[in-house]
């Protein structure tokens, strides 16, 4: 699963590696369990979902098959 984030003052959607997520969910959440947060976020952009902590928004990449 690719999982892609946008802060919200940015235009574009990036793909992101898992220590990356690690470190933006720590920044956003602070002393918080990122790793709790992370199996959260990646359960519920499953269903398509936009997940949004604090000034991130994780997504999943959609890849098209043409």
């Amino acid at each position: 699963m690719n999982i892609q984030t946008q802060y919200n003052y940015e235009t574009t959607w990036t793909v992101t590696n898992e220590a990356d997520l690690l470190r933006i969910i720590e920044e956003e959440i602070g002393n918080a369990d990122p790793n709790g947060t992370l199996k959260y976020i990646k359960e519920a952009i499953k269903t398509g979902k936009t997940i949004t902590v604090g000034s991130c928004r994780f997504k999943e990449e959609i890849k098209n098959d043409k």
